[in-house]
């Protein structure tokens, strides 16, 4: 363990034993450096590590200080879905959230949109400048199927810390995570086969098994520790599931992180029981803690895990490159990428290789894993102001996500077309579920460094929901007013 790792779980353990305790100034940097016998560099690393934990909040020219504790909302109930295979429907809701492009007049509180705006992309901006204006035009031209080779060799590098030892010769890029999500579906299953998801699961992934004929197994998921193990054996023994599809880290849309135990259980089952994994790891470099959580790939020594992620979360979605490390599926994998979308555009591939081989990767995701933090505790902050008293909002250990549940008589739909008419949109809740459940519930993107003009619209959300809700309980339990008060 590195001495600033060290440093950082000391002070963690004092903060949580009471030494140093909310709104209280840490000492300084130079004072624990004299302290510690460590250097200066190594004090800020731990900070950084606190930071990202949410024990410790910089203030400019001030130092650090404990991180304040606050009263917050209940965890989302544990879900409820149907116990058989389902056809999957709700594709016209997910096409009303997609179809339009971004409008200045309208908050997008529901797309799965990062931000964008951040000064360390600035690099990666120049590498695309810098290809396009080469006199060779090496962007121009497509290149192998499986994708640029140093891009690949940079890929492999960066999954040494989600606990995968793979080679280049072992990834194929795609045209963004969907791509590998799809392109690994089509190289396991075949029209007609059962899938068991997570639920709530990304809607992209379900529309996938939609579009090729498959049929969803939604699993009970908690909001903290995951895909319910009990619930998924039960299911591999009564029905003949050929995958599962999860998002065990920072998942999508709950925010959870899967414990470590509990993803060597699933992978245990599914060996048991002779069915694939596809992992999507997309908001896996986005964790708050450090080191980011290990992949369920990681533990993988018989290739059944396709493990797919992408740079659309870390960097930018309009680059559109992804990956896929297939194990024993690759000359599947390869072939369903041939017939859909062939090799990936090659300029982006070149500038992010780039990006990557100079070092700009690790202190951009730093960066934006901190100001996410912030941002979900300010949203989490104004669910609990401007949201009906009884609201519950799961609490994201990582990305941008914040899914919010009402009560079960709530229809969220309603509240979406509502809020359009005053410039918001939310994602409804029910494209989260092969059978339409979840329709109290919604998701809210908490990308953007907090604002008047998000706080504004996290109001209307709470105020229309408080409205539409009277309307089906004329006698509601008292709201909270802006202070937190009820």
């Amino acid at each position: 363990m590195t001495l600033y790792v060290n440093l950082a779980e000391l002070l963690g353990s004092r903060i949580e034993q009471g030494f140093y305790r909310p709104g209280d100034r840490l000492p300084s940097v130079r004072a624990l450096s004299a302290e510690h016998g460590v250097s200066l560099s190594t004090v800020q690393q731990a900070y950084r590590v606190l930071e990202d934990n949410g024990l410790a909040t910089p203030k400019p020219k001030s130092g650090y200080f404990v991180s304040n504790g606050r009263e917050l909302p209940a965890l989302p109930a544990v879900g409820r879905p149907a116990q058989r295979p389902v056809e999957i429907s709700q594709w016209d809701q997910v096409i009303e959230l997609i179809r339009n492009p971004p409008r200045k007049d309208v908050v997008q509180l529901g797309r799965g949109m990062p931000d964008i705006s951040s000064p360390t992309l600035k690099p990666l901006l120049r590498s695309l400048a810098q290809i396009s204006r080469r006199q060779d035009m090496p962007g121009m031209y497509y290149d192998t199927i499986y994708g640029i080779l140093a891009l690949r060799e940079q890929v492999a590098r960066l999954l040494l810390d989600s606990g995968c030892h793979l080679g280049a010769e072992d990834l194929v890029i795609t045209t963004g995570c969907h791509e590998a999500l799809s392109s690994s579906i089509r190289a396991v299953c075949e029209p007609g086969d059962i899938v068991a998801v997570d639920s709530p699961s990304f809607h992209g992934a379900m529309q996938t098994l939609k579009g090729l004929g498959m049929k969803a197994l939604e699993i009970p998921t908690d909001p903290v520790t995951g895909i319910s193990l009990e619930a998924l054996e039960l299911a591999l023994e009564q029905w003949p599931i050929k995958l599962i599809q999860i998002t065990p880290n920072c998942n999508n849309p709950l925010g959870y992180i899967m414990p470590e135990a509990r993803k060597r259980a699933l992978l245990t089952l599914a060996q048991r029981y002779d069915v694939a994994i596809i992992e999507d790891d997309v908001y896996g470099e986005l964790a708050y803690t450090y080191p980011r959580p290990r992949t369920i790939k990681s533990f993988d020594e018989d290739g059944r895990v396709l493990l797919c992620s992408s740079f659309s979360k870390t960097l930018a979605p309009g680059l559109r490159i992804g990956w896929v490390a297939p194990g024993r599926y690759l000359e599947r994998v390869l072939h369903m990428k041939y017939i859909g979308t062939g090799c990936t555009a090659t300029q982006p591939q070149l500038a992010i290789a780039d990006f990557l081989a100079g070092g700009h990767f690790e202190p951009h995701v730093r960066r934006m894993r901190s100001q996410y933090q912030r941002s979900r505790d300010q949203m989490i902050d104004w669910v609990t102001r401007y949201f009906p008293a009884g609201t519950r909002a799961s609490r994201p250990m990582g990305g941008f996500m914040l899914w919010v549940e009402l009560p079960e008589s709530f229809d969220t739909l309603r509240l979406n077309r509502a809020l359009l008419e005053q410039g918001v949109q939310i994602a409804v809740g029910s494209i989260f579920s092969a059978s339409g459940k979840y329709r109290n519930c919604l998701r809210m993107n908490f990308a953007s460094r907090a604002n008047v003009e998000i706080e504004a619209a996290v109001k209307k959300v709470g105020a229309m929901a408080a409205q539409l809700l009277a309307e089906i309980d004329p006698h509601p339990p008292a709201q909270l007013d802006p202070t937190g008060r009820r």
